[in-house]
């Protein structure tokens, strides 16, 4: 074989390898797209299944309220079960509301157990959470129908852990709602590159200091105008203190974290604490109106649905937050990741249950709230006005912490460092 032809086969075997590279080439970067593909029709599919999860816990909602309002003349049915008693009064009132819950309870537990895991798109357990909606149908049905042939017993031990979970829910709310206050506070933080920002949070400051020292005004001529009104005068007085307090914190030289966060945190206790006195029975309230004009009133029947929808707005955002619950801060996050914690959030809509069932019946397993009323009662109002002042707390200790860490450092280095110099006298 000539030198020419040894050189030309050569070459060929050299354009042969060159192509079969660039066709693997081709094929991993079309793996690669398709992969690309396949993880957002995945994402897009799991953030989707959220929104149905939070049409399921609204529907819940109502059907509790149903049972407790009107399920006993619609449903005559239900009296023939042996565990509802001889006028079915074991399923509905109370009783009903603890069942729904009880059975919303049941879903979201089995959605936790099946999902806690999941960490990646490509898992058989995130087709589960963001698909097989008929399979979901049947086991949602067989979830609310099991609680209605429970013995009541059972049925009252579970309203005495929902308590608990509900308490549990109302923490985790808490945490959430001070993460994103703190998130909005950074956003807003001025720096050279964002000088409308720092004029727009200083108005929106200015806004949300001004909004709460109007709301501690209408509270006490509205709800405390009297010397015999002394526990609502209790109330708001406790609150405009603490109001005063976060500003004076916020303003502290070494704290020096502005008047944003502690602005939003003071509009927020106000408005539990205004929840707090409009959560007292109607008869006790100290109103300077009367506003209550009778349980079929277009503002009780709208103030009713906003509540709800706030319900269900409420276990929704603090779902879907599993970030502010992470210890750890500095996790890389992939392509294929699943968007939220399935677990967290399906463990939230459980506790939810429990929450709505609270609010329903006042917190009061013995209750037999009016038509249209949702979380009225003296346990109702000790429990806001109680996670009024746990917020209050928890903001105050977040803002001041950073400042007592330091000077335990400080007071250690100085401590390492008189040892040092004795040492070495």
């Amino acid at each position: 074989m000539s030198a020419s032809e040894v050189t030309a086969e050569a070459t060929a075997v050299h354009v042969n390898l060159r192509d079969t590279q660039s066709m693997l080439e081709e094929e991993v970067i079309a793996s690669l797209e398709l992969k690309k593909v396949h993880y957002a029709v995945e994402r897009k599919k799991s953030l989707q299944a959220r929104y149905y999860f939070g049409i399921i816990f609204l529907i819940m909602n109502l059907v509790a309220w149903f049972f407790r309002d009107y399920g006993q003349s619609v449903l005559p049915f239900i009296h023939y079960i042996k565990v509802c008693g001889n006028e079915g009064d074991d399923c509905f009132h109370s009783l009903g509301v603890l069942r729904v819950s009880l059975g919303c309870y049941i879903f979201f537990l089995v959605m936790f157990l099946t999902t806690v895991k999941t960490r990646k798109l490509c898992e058989g357990r995130n087709l589960w959470h963001s698909g097989w909606w008929e399979v979901k149908s049947v086991l949602l049905f067989v979830s609310m129908a099991l609680p209605f042939f429970f013995p009541s017993e059972l049925v009252q031990i579970y309203g005495e852990i929902a308590r608990i979970g509900a308490g549990i829910f109302l923490l985790l709310q808490l945490v959430s709602v001070i993460h994103f206050i703190t998130w909005w506070n950074k956003y807003w933080t001025p720096d050279e590159e964002r000088k409308q920002r720092c004029f727009l949070g200083l108005f929106m400051s200015t806004l949300f200091y001004v909004a709460s020292i109007c709301g501690i005004v209408y509270l006490y001529t509205s709800y405390a105008s009297r010397i015999s009104c002394s526990l609502n005068l209790f109330f708001v007085t406790w609150t405009a203190i603490l109001l005063a307090v976060m500003m004076i914190v916020s303003l502290n030289s070494k704290v020096n974290r502005g008047l944003l966060s502690s602005g939003i945190m003071a509009s927020y206790i106000v408005f539990l604490c205004w929840s707090a006195i409009r959560s007292e029975p109607a008869t006790i309230r100290c109103e300077t109106k009367n506003q209550e004009k009778g349980n079929g009133g277009w503002i009780t029947i709208i103030g009713f649905l906003i509540a709800i929808f706030a319900i269900v707005m409420a276990a929704f955002s603090t779902g879907i937050d599993s970030k502010c619950f992470q210890f750890s801060r500095n996790k890389v996050e992939h392509e294929d990741d699943i968007p939220y914690s399935y677990g967290f959030f399906h463990m939230v809509f459980s506790l939810g249950a429990m929450y709505f069932a609270m609010l329903f019946i006042s917190w009061d397993l013995n209750n037999s709230a009016r038509k249209w009323s949702i979380d009225v009662g003296w346990i109702s109002t000790w429990v806001k006005v109680i996670n009024e002042w746990f917020a209050a707390t928890i903001y105050i200790w977040m803002l001041i912490s950073p400042v007592v860490r330091q000077t335990k450092v400080m007071d250690n280095d100085g401590t390492v460092q008189e040892t040092a110099d004795s040492v070495m006298a």
